[in-house]
């Protein structure tokens, strides 16, 4: 039986109304073999939560460049906590600084991004993180 290929939800939330590079990582994982959904501009985190469980998917993406990245991670990962996602990676991109990157990362978040990052330094990120937490999602 072949294994269904990792399903990461990509998402723009907030006021933040670009989304060039949310559509070329979309793109990208597509490309690399990953399913991908994504969820068009303005998302409240409560949307970007909900969709990620009736899509039931692996990892969510949160593309953000408007500066409000430390109220819509740590808002996220609230309700995830809440809805029972602790196998779901939260992982995210843009305009982020080192210093805010560091402290949503000991939050939980898995990985931050930045302009210019390599994408296939994020698709083997998700690979890896997939191939090792796979088998605990199947369990």
């Amino acid at each position: 039986m072949k294994e269904r290929p990792m399903k990461i939800l990509i998402a723009k939330v907030g006021l933040d109304g670009h989304d060039r590079g949310a559509k070329i990582i979309v793109r990208a994982l597509r490309d690399a073999g990953f399913e991908v959904v994504y969820t068009g501009l303005h998302q409240t985190a409560e949307n970007v939560v909900n969709m990620a469980l009736q899509e039931d998917v692996d990892a969510i993406g949160i593309s953000i460049l408007s500066g409000a990245h430390m109220t819509y991670f740590p808002k996220i990962l609230k309700l995830m906590k809440e809805k029972g996602m602790d196998d779901v990676l939260l992982f995210g991109g843009g305009i982020i600084p080192d210093e805010d990157a560091k402290v949503l990362e000991s939050m939980g978040v898995g990985r931050i991004f930045g302009p210019g990052t390599p994408l296939e330094e994020i698709i083997n990120y998700l690979r890896d993180w997939h191939e090792k937490h796979r088998l605990k999602r199947s369990a």
